[in-house]
């Protein structure tokens, strides 16, 4: 239910509303993690944790972190050359 509530578009406070809308993503999500952690069983969590550490990461799986990474730092610089350039050249 967390990763739904996480991924889905519809939220408790709307996105638009300025500071509210996020605060909640930023409280809500962390908390229902928290939640999930705390009522799994620990043999469970371990096994899984283990599991995780035990697994090399493939190629695949690294091509893909860096894509990701790069796409994320490429909209990010588009973003802040955007703003960059709406604050040295103001319409009018």
């Amino acid at each position: 239910m967390v990763l739904a509530y996480a991924l889905s578009p519809i939220d408790l406070i709307p996105d638009p509303i300025p500071v509210l809308g996020l605060l909640d993503d930023m409280v809500l999500v962390p908390l229902g993690i928290a939640l999930v952690l705390r009522l799994l069983p620990a043999e469970i969590l371990r096994d899984a944790r283990a599991a995780a550490r035990g697994r090399p990461l493939d190629e695949t799986s690294r091509r893909l972190g860096r894509c990701g990474a790069l796409a994320v730092a490429a909209i990010w610089l588009g973003v802040l050359t955007w703003i960059a350039l709406k604050l040295l050249h103001p319409p009018g």
